[in-house]
Protein backbone atom coordinates (compact mmCIF):
# COMPACT_ATOMS: atom_id res chain seq x y z
CA UNK A 1 0.00 0.00 0.00
CA UNK A 2 1.46 3.45 -1.08
CA UNK A 3 1.12 6.11 1.85
CA UNK A 4 0.79 10.01 0.84
CA UNK A 5 3.81 11.26 1.78
CA UNK A 6 3.21 13.17 4.90
CA UNK A 7 1.90 9.89 6.72
CA UNK A 8 4.93 8.14 5.52
CA UNK A 9 6.94 10.68 6.97
CA UNK A 10 4.68 9.72 10.32
CA UNK A 11 5.91 6.48 10.05
CA UNK A 12 9.23 7.09 10.04
CA UNK A 13 9.17 9.62 12.54
CA UNK A 14 7.48 6.64 14.41
CA UNK A 15 10.35 3.91 13.98
CA UNK A 16 12.97 6.96 15.32
CA UNK A 17 12.15 5.18 18.19
CA UNK A 18 14.04 2.15 17.24
CA UNK A 19 17.48 2.52 19.03
CA UNK A 20 20.19 0.07 18.87
CA UNK A 21 23.30 -0.43 21.06
CA UNK A 22 26.54 -0.80 19.95
CA UNK A 23 27.98 -4.25 20.69
CA UNK A 24 31.63 -2.85 21.55
CA UNK A 25 32.32 -1.90 25.63
CA UNK A 26 35.06 0.33 24.33
CA UNK A 27 34.14 4.33 24.86
CA UNK A 28 33.03 4.46 20.99
CA UNK A 29 29.84 2.63 21.62
CA UNK A 30 26.71 4.85 21.55
CA UNK A 31 23.64 4.87 21.11
CA UNK A 32 22.65 4.93 17.41
CA UNK A 33 19.19 5.81 15.44
CA UNK A 34 18.37 3.46 12.61
CA UNK A 35 16.58 5.76 10.77
CA UNK A 36 17.70 8.97 8.13
CA UNK A 37 15.12 10.77 9.90
CA UNK A 38 16.55 13.98 11.90
CA UNK A 39 14.41 14.91 14.83
CA UNK A 40 15.00 18.44 16.08
CA UNK A 41 13.13 20.05 19.22
CA UNK A 42 13.71 24.43 19.27
CA UNK A 43 13.10 26.56 21.82
CA UNK A 44 12.50 30.14 20.30
CA UNK A 45 12.85 32.99 22.55
CA UNK A 46 12.90 37.17 22.07
CA UNK A 47 15.02 39.39 23.39
CA UNK A 48 13.22 39.48 26.62
CA UNK A 49 13.85 35.54 27.17
CA UNK A 50 10.07 34.96 26.39
CA UNK A 51 8.64 32.35 24.16
CA UNK A 52 8.14 33.22 21.03
CA UNK A 53 4.82 31.31 19.62
CA UNK A 54 3.15 31.59 16.17
CA UNK A 55 5.87 31.23 14.04
CA UNK A 56 4.73 29.18 10.62
CA UNK A 57 6.75 26.53 8.97
CA UNK A 58 7.91 28.18 6.08
CA UNK A 59 9.82 30.55 8.27
CA UNK A 60 12.05 27.47 9.44
CA UNK A 61 14.98 26.66 7.64
CA UNK A 62 17.46 23.37 8.31
CA UNK A 63 21.07 23.34 7.57
CA UNK A 64 23.34 20.08 8.28
CA UNK A 65 26.97 20.45 6.89
CA UNK A 66 26.17 24.08 5.45
CA UNK A 67 23.50 22.26 3.14
CA UNK A 68 19.99 23.21 3.06
CA UNK A 69 17.78 20.10 4.33
CA UNK A 70 14.14 19.85 3.38
CA UNK A 71 11.36 19.64 6.40
CA UNK A 72 9.48 16.95 6.36
CA UNK A 73 7.30 17.58 9.77
CA UNK A 74 6.81 20.78 11.55
CA UNK A 75 4.89 20.60 14.49
CA UNK A 76 4.34 23.98 16.87
CA UNK A 77 1.71 23.08 19.18
CA UNK A 78 2.24 22.31 23.02
CA UNK A 79 3.06 18.30 23.30
CA UNK A 80 3.74 15.89 26.36
CA UNK A 81 7.16 15.44 27.16
CA UNK A 82 9.77 12.61 28.89
CA UNK A 83 12.24 13.43 31.60
CA UNK A 84 14.97 11.97 33.34
CA UNK A 85 15.86 13.28 36.44
CA UNK A 86 19.95 13.09 37.59
CA UNK A 87 20.10 13.28 41.11
CA UNK A 88 24.25 13.25 41.91
CA UNK A 89 24.61 11.30 45.51
CA UNK A 90 28.45 11.47 45.16
CA UNK A 91 30.25 12.12 48.30
CA UNK A 92 31.02 15.49 47.46
CA UNK A 93 27.26 16.16 47.36
CA UNK A 94 27.25 15.61 50.82
CA UNK A 95 26.07 19.39 51.83
CA UNK A 96 23.55 19.25 48.55
CA UNK A 97 21.60 16.00 48.58
CA UNK A 98 18.66 18.05 50.23
CA UNK A 99 19.34 21.23 48.15
CA UNK A 100 18.86 18.42 45.00
CA UNK A 101 15.53 16.71 46.50
CA UNK A 102 14.22 20.17 46.68
CA UNK A 103 15.20 21.19 42.86
CA UNK A 104 13.49 17.75 41.63
CA UNK A 105 10.61 18.79 43.50
CA UNK A 106 10.30 21.87 42.08
CA UNK A 107 10.13 20.36 38.11
CA UNK A 108 8.05 17.42 39.37
CA UNK A 109 5.71 20.21 41.06
CA UNK A 110 5.38 21.79 36.91
CA UNK A 111 4.59 18.78 35.09
CA UNK A 112 1.44 18.68 33.09
CA UNK A 113 -1.32 15.56 33.59
CA UNK A 114 0.52 14.25 29.63
CA UNK A 115 3.89 14.50 30.87
CA UNK A 116 6.48 11.91 32.30
CA UNK A 117 9.32 12.42 34.55
CA UNK A 118 11.77 9.22 36.18
CA UNK A 119 14.58 10.07 38.48
CA UNK A 120 17.70 8.56 38.68
CA UNK A 121 20.35 8.38 41.09
CA UNK A 122 24.19 7.98 40.76
CA UNK A 123 27.51 8.11 42.63
CA UNK A 124 29.66 5.01 41.85
CA UNK A 125 26.93 3.86 40.27
CA UNK A 126 23.72 4.79 38.38
CA UNK A 127 20.57 3.42 39.89
CA UNK A 128 16.75 3.80 39.33
CA UNK A 129 14.83 4.87 42.23
CA UNK A 130 11.56 6.12 40.44
CA UNK A 131 10.24 5.00 37.36
CA UNK A 132 8.65 7.01 34.76
CA UNK A 133 5.43 8.64 36.03
CA UNK A 134 2.76 10.96 35.70
CA UNK A 135 2.18 11.79 39.07
CA UNK A 136 4.15 14.67 39.82
CA UNK A 137 4.76 13.02 43.48
CA UNK A 138 8.22 11.51 44.96
CA UNK A 139 8.92 8.46 45.91
CA UNK A 140 10.04 7.49 49.44
CA UNK A 141 12.80 6.45 48.15
CA UNK A 142 14.24 9.67 47.34
CA UNK A 143 14.00 10.92 50.69
CA UNK A 144 16.17 8.19 51.92
CA UNK A 145 18.91 8.81 49.34
CA UNK A 146 22.51 9.60 51.62
CA UNK A 147 25.72 11.07 49.60
CA UNK A 148 28.51 8.72 49.15
CA UNK A 149 30.95 7.30 47.15
CA UNK A 150 32.61 8.66 43.68
CA UNK A 151 30.53 10.68 40.88
CA UNK A 152 29.71 8.66 37.35
CA UNK A 153 27.92 11.83 35.71
CA UNK A 154 28.87 10.86 32.17
CA UNK A 155 27.68 7.00 32.80
CA UNK A 156 24.02 8.65 34.39
CA UNK A 157 23.48 10.72 30.95
CA UNK A 158 23.71 7.43 28.82
CA UNK A 159 21.13 5.24 31.39
CA UNK A 160 19.02 8.54 30.95
CA UNK A 161 19.21 8.31 27.45
CA UNK A 162 19.03 5.15 26.58
CA UNK A 163 15.87 5.04 29.12
CA UNK A 164 14.46 7.90 27.43
CA UNK A 165 14.92 6.20 23.74
CA UNK A 166 11.91 3.80 24.73
CA UNK A 167 9.60 6.07 25.14
CA UNK A 168 6.80 7.27 22.95
CA UNK A 169 6.90 11.33 23.56
CA UNK A 170 9.29 12.99 20.77
CA UNK A 171 10.18 15.41 23.02
CA UNK A 172 12.73 15.18 25.57
CA UNK A 173 15.02 16.04 28.40
CA UNK A 174 17.98 14.97 30.66
CA UNK A 175 17.32 17.44 34.13
CA UNK A 176 21.22 17.00 35.85
CA UNK A 177 21.17 18.04 39.23
CA UNK A 178 25.26 17.98 39.97
CA UNK A 179 28.52 19.59 41.20
CA UNK A 180 29.64 18.34 37.68
CA UNK A 181 32.92 16.56 38.80
CA UNK A 182 33.12 13.35 37.19
CA UNK A 183 35.53 10.98 38.81
CA UNK A 184 34.94 7.19 38.04
CA UNK A 185 32.65 7.13 34.88
CA UNK A 186 33.62 4.75 32.13
CA UNK A 187 31.87 6.78 29.35
CA UNK A 188 33.59 10.11 28.15
CA UNK A 189 32.01 13.36 28.54
CA UNK A 190 31.44 13.09 24.57
CA UNK A 191 30.55 9.95 24.68
CA UNK A 192 27.31 10.48 27.04
CA UNK A 193 26.68 13.95 24.78
CA UNK A 194 26.29 11.27 21.70
CA UNK A 195 23.86 9.12 23.79
CA UNK A 196 21.69 12.29 24.65
CA UNK A 197 21.76 13.61 21.30
CA UNK A 198 20.98 10.11 19.58
CA UNK A 199 18.06 9.71 21.89
CA UNK A 200 16.60 13.23 20.70
CA UNK A 201 17.47 14.50 24.58
CA UNK A 202 17.60 18.24 25.47
CA UNK A 203 19.76 18.67 28.90
CA UNK A 204 19.70 20.67 31.32
CA UNK A 205 21.99 21.29 33.95
CA UNK A 206 22.04 23.04 37.48
CA UNK A 207 25.23 23.75 39.25
CA UNK A 208 25.01 22.58 42.74
CA UNK A 209 29.06 23.24 43.40
CA UNK A 210 29.66 25.01 46.78
CA UNK A 211 29.94 28.67 46.61
CA UNK A 212 32.72 28.38 48.46
CA UNK A 213 33.88 25.94 45.92
CA UNK A 214 36.10 28.04 43.35
CA UNK A 215 39.47 27.98 41.85
CA UNK A 216 40.09 25.36 38.34
CA UNK A 217 38.19 22.36 39.75
CA UNK A 218 34.55 24.64 39.80
CA UNK A 219 35.31 26.22 36.37
CA UNK A 220 36.29 22.62 35.28
CA UNK A 221 32.98 21.90 36.83
CA UNK A 222 31.14 24.59 34.85
CA UNK A 223 32.51 23.79 31.73
CA UNK A 224 31.58 20.51 31.41
CA UNK A 225 27.57 20.84 32.55
CA UNK A 226 27.88 24.11 30.28
CA UNK A 227 28.91 21.82 27.30
CA UNK A 228 25.89 19.50 28.05
CA UNK A 229 23.35 22.24 28.00
CA UNK A 230 24.96 23.93 24.93
CA UNK A 231 25.53 21.09 22.80
CA UNK A 232 21.94 19.39 22.84
CA UNK A 233 20.00 22.81 22.93
CA UNK A 234 19.57 23.35 26.39
CA UNK A 235 20.17 25.37 29.59
CA UNK A 236 22.79 26.08 32.42
CA UNK A 237 21.48 27.05 35.53
CA UNK A 238 24.40 28.55 37.48
CA UNK A 239 22.64 29.20 40.93
CA UNK A 240 20.86 26.40 42.36
CA UNK A 241 19.19 27.79 45.20
CA UNK A 242 16.46 30.12 46.34
CA UNK A 243 13.81 32.37 43.97
CA UNK A 244 16.28 32.13 40.74
CA UNK A 245 16.03 27.74 41.05
CA UNK A 246 12.11 27.93 41.36
CA UNK A 247 12.25 30.01 37.96
CA UNK A 248 14.62 28.06 36.35
CA UNK A 249 12.58 25.49 36.67
CA UNK A 250 9.40 26.96 35.78
CA UNK A 251 10.81 27.90 32.76
CA UNK A 252 12.26 24.58 32.01
CA UNK A 253 9.03 22.65 31.94
CA UNK A 254 7.34 25.54 30.13
CA UNK A 255 9.70 25.10 27.14
CA UNK A 256 9.81 21.76 27.03
CA UNK A 257 6.34 21.71 26.32
CA UNK A 258 6.00 24.59 24.02
CA UNK A 259 9.18 24.30 21.89
CA UNK A 260 9.05 23.42 17.68
CA UNK A 261 9.83 19.98 16.93
CA UNK A 262 11.10 19.80 13.27
CA UNK A 263 12.17 16.94 11.27
CA UNK A 264 14.20 16.54 8.26
CA UNK A 265 15.24 13.37 5.95
CA UNK A 266 19.31 13.87 5.91
CA UNK A 267 20.62 14.19 2.05
CA UNK A 268 23.59 12.86 3.35
CA UNK A 269 23.66 8.73 2.82
CA UNK A 270 26.74 8.00 4.12
CA UNK A 271 27.12 5.56 6.96
CA UNK A 272 30.58 6.89 8.15
CA UNK A 273 29.40 7.73 11.92
CA UNK A 274 31.18 11.31 11.33
CA UNK A 275 29.88 14.14 13.27
CA UNK A 276 27.20 16.24 11.67
CA UNK A 277 26.65 19.77 12.43
CA UNK A 278 23.22 21.45 12.33
CA UNK A 279 22.27 24.71 12.00
CA UNK A 280 18.11 26.21 12.34
CA UNK A 281 17.38 29.84 10.81
CA UNK A 282 14.05 31.53 11.20
CA UNK A 283 13.27 33.94 9.48
CA UNK A 284 12.20 36.44 12.00
CA UNK A 285 14.78 38.73 12.96
CA UNK A 286 16.02 39.24 16.59
CA UNK A 287 15.00 35.74 18.12
CA UNK A 288 17.46 33.70 20.05
CA UNK A 289 17.64 29.33 18.66
CA UNK A 290 17.58 26.92 21.11
CA UNK A 291 18.35 23.21 19.68
CA UNK A 292 20.63 20.81 18.96
CA UNK A 293 24.25 21.44 17.82
CA UNK A 294 24.56 18.16 15.50
CA UNK A 295 24.65 14.25 15.64
CA UNK A 296 26.84 11.61 14.59
CA UNK A 297 25.27 9.60 11.39
CA UNK A 298 24.75 6.26 11.11
CA UNK A 299 26.94 3.84 10.76
CA UNK A 300 27.41 0.49 8.20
Amino acid sequence: MKFPVSIAVLLLIVSIHAYNIAAQTDDDEVITVDSSIVLMNAAITDGRGKAVRGLTRTQFHVFEDGVEQEIRLFQNEDTPFAAVILLDTSGSMEQRVTLARSAAIQFLDGLRAEDFAAIYKFDTKVEMVQDFSNTGGMSDRVFDLKANGMTVLNDAIVKAALALSKRPEKRRAIIVLSDGADTMSSASTDKALRSALAANATIYTVDMSSMDTGGPGRTQSHGVLKKFAEKSGGTFVATPGGVAMRDAFKRIVEELGQQYTVAYESSNTRKDGKWRAIELRVSKPDLTIRTRKGYNGPRR
